[in-house]
This record gives C-alpha cells, sequence and structure tokens, in this order.
C-alpha cells in the first residue's frame, strides 16, 4: 500500500512548477489571480491532494486564532447540564458565531490555562475558578480577558448587583424579626462536602458571587433585627438536587425548624421544596422560601417559586460583545424578582 504524500506549500508549488505565492493566493487572495488561473491551482491541488496552506502557522504568523477560551468554574460536563451555565454558553456562543470565532470550552478542574492561551485570542471566565491559580493566571495573563459574576480587575466584566438582589429578596421573604432563617449556600467553603458553615474562610469578595449574596441576606437580617443562628447556614458544593437534599434534610429537622429558607439557587430551593412537601409541611403557610436564578422550572414548581430572576442569556451576549469590541466596562445586567407563590 503506497503512502500518502503530506504536501506542504513549497512542494506543491514545485509540482505544479509555479510560486509559493501563486499557490498561496489561489487559496487566500483569488483576486490576485484570473478565475481560470485560480480554479486550475485548485483543481491541482484537490487531485494531488492538498488542502491549502497550515492554518495554525498561519495563525502563529499573524497572532490572531479567532479562537475564544470560555474558562468555566467547573468541569465541562457538570456545567453544560446546569440551566443556568448552559444558557450563559448560549448567549456567548450566539455572538461569537456571528463574528465567526469558534469557541473552546476549558474545564475549571485545570489549573493552568497557559495550556491552550498560546492558541487562542483570549478568555471569557464564567463564575469565579475555584482554583487560585487560575485566577492569578487569569490577571496576568497578556491576553484579553473578560469575567462574568467576577472581577479581577481586568477592565470587563459583566454580572448582576448580587448583593442587593440579594438583600431585597430576603427582606420579602421575612415578615419578623421572630422569624427563624436558614440559608442553604452555594460554595462558600473549599469543599466538595455537604456541611453547616460555623466559621467563613478569609477571602476575596469581588471573586464570589455566593459570597456577596451571603453578605446582602445578612445585611436585610440585620435591617429587620433577625437573628441568624450559628448553625443556621450551609455549605453546597454545587448546584445540584443531590447535595441540596442533603442540606435541606438538615435543616427542616433542625430544632427549632427554620420557617424561612433563602437558597442561592433555584436548583436548591427546588430540592428543599420537594424535601418540604414530603415532609408533608406546606408553603408558605409552614415555610417561606425562595430561589435565587430565574430558571424555567422554578415557574412550574407546586407552587411556583418566588426568586431572582438574572439574563444569564443576555450575559453571555454582553460577555461576547466585551470580548469582540474590546471592551473595558463593568456591565451591569438589570435583574428582577419573579413573585411566585412560595413566600
Amino acid at each position: 500500500m503506497t503512502e500518502k504524500k503530506i504536501w506542504t506549500l513549497k512542494s506543491i508549488a514545485k509540482q505544479l512548477g509555479v510560486s509559493n505565492a501563486t499557490v498561496s493566493n489561489a487559496f487566500n487572495r483569488p483576486d490576485q489571480l484570473s478565475k481560470k488561473r485560480r480554479e486550475e491551482i485548485l483543481e491541482s491541488c484537490q487531485t494531488l491532494g492538498y488542502s491549502g496552506p497550515n492554518k495554525a502557522a498561519q495563525s502563529l504568523r499573524k497572532g490572531k486564532f479567532n479562537i475564544v477560551a470560555l474558562v468555566l468554574p467547573d468541569s465541562v460536563e457538570y456545567m453544560i447540564t446546569d440551566p443556568v451555565a448552559s444558557n450563559f454558553v448560549k448567549g456567548v456562543s450566539s455572538i461569537l458565531e456571528k463574528s465567526q470565532v469558534n469557541l473552546l470550552l476549558f474545564s475549571g478542574a485545570s489549573d493552568n490555562i497557559n495550556t491552550v492561551a498560546d492558541f487562542v485570542d483570549g478568555f471569557i471566565c464564567y463564575g469565579s475558578p475555584r482554583n487560585n491559580k487560575l485566577i492569578e493566571q487569569l490577571r496576568t495573563t497578556v491576553k484579553k480577558v473578560v469575567t462574568a459574576d467576577f472581577d479581577i480587575d481586568r477592565k470587563a466584566s459583566v454580572g448582576i448587583d448580587n448583593e442587593h438582589a440579594a438583600y431585597e429578596i430576603a427582606k420579602l421573604a421575612i415578615n419578623s424579626k421572630n422569624d427563624n432563617v436558614a440559608i442553604l449556600g452555594l460554595r462558600l467553603l473549599d469543599s466538595n462536602l455537604t456541611s453547616r458553615v460555623y466559621e467563613l474562610p478569609n477571602f476575596d469578595v469581588n471573586c464570589s458571587i455566593t459570597h456577596k449574596r451571603l453578605k446582602g441576606y445578612k445585611k436585610a437580617l440585620e435591617e429587620l433585627g433577625v437573628q441568624l443562628r450559628t448553625d443556621r447556614l450551609w455549605n453546597i458544593p454545587e448546584s445540584s438536587h443531590h447535595f441540596s437534599l442533603i442540606a435541606a434534610k438538615e435543616a427542616l429537622t433542625s430544632t427549632p425548624r427554620p420557617n424561612v429558607l433563602l437558597c442561592m439557587s433555584d436548583l436548591i430551593a427546588l430540592a428543599a421544596l420537594k424535601e418540604i412537601q414530603s415532609m408533608g409541611l406546606k408553603v408558605p403557610e409552614d415555610i417561606r422560601i425562595v430561589g435565587f436564578d430565574g430558571i424555567d422550572e422554578a415557574t412550574r414548581s407546586t407552587p411556583p417559586l418566588t426568586t431572582i430572576h438574572q439574563n444569564s442569556e443576555a450575559k453571555g451576549i454582553k460577555a461576547a460583545e466585551l470580548f469582540i469590541d474590546r471592551g473595558t466596562d463593568s456591565v451591569i445586567i438589570p435583574y428582577y424578582i419573579e413573585h411566585g407563590k412560595s413566600c
């Protein structure tokens, strides 16, 4: 069996008896050749099995790849199943595709963006990576960086006012200073376990939307004169039914049982709602519950969930626009309270 010849620009030009520039122009600058001449060269190249100049080499020479790495805070598998994250990716891709820019999904489980930095035009980072090394690399890379839902002083970011949103919905859920409140938090600790939080570590609030939400909840509690017991704050490592249900069961079997649940995502709230109903309790008569995100499933729950609605697709669109336009703004996307019947 004859081994297939691997052609280069130089070898194919020699084979056809033309200059390197003529072959290059046939593929990349058709205006430089007559239609007949170009068609002859392309037909000969196709017959010999040459598909054109090496695109990777061209990109390296130009320093432009038409590829953006979307850095995710968790594994790609987890993020594409999360409704909030998938809507963000949808928004990003809709803009990049119009600009003929390709999207590379980069797992936050990695610890080194430099493995792809030489082959992309820059990074859009959705949510603060768990790995502090990645955050530092994003701060210092010479490539363009746009962050979503956190800020690392790269002068291009997009998000909502998480602190004020949490403050508003907490004030809506709490009726009295005698309310017994529990907070089902999300990634408040660097841990893969669902657990109570008795002491928060030092953190950069600009790099954590959940700590901003916690700050908003606490501001509302203080303003309303409600005391948060030291054993009524939970860390949930990811916004999934499995981990959320563990925290919900612990909270709902605590003594005294909380009558208000502040949940840092709709998925957490929906898991808690299911557990409340399985215990024969009523919402909002026995327990008032609020979520955060405004996913479609929250509007279809029984009762419909009261939650903060943020447009994740619009957030993705704006992040991509900031990247394409080389923007340097910190953009705040509007949110609104979705008034359900859970509080």
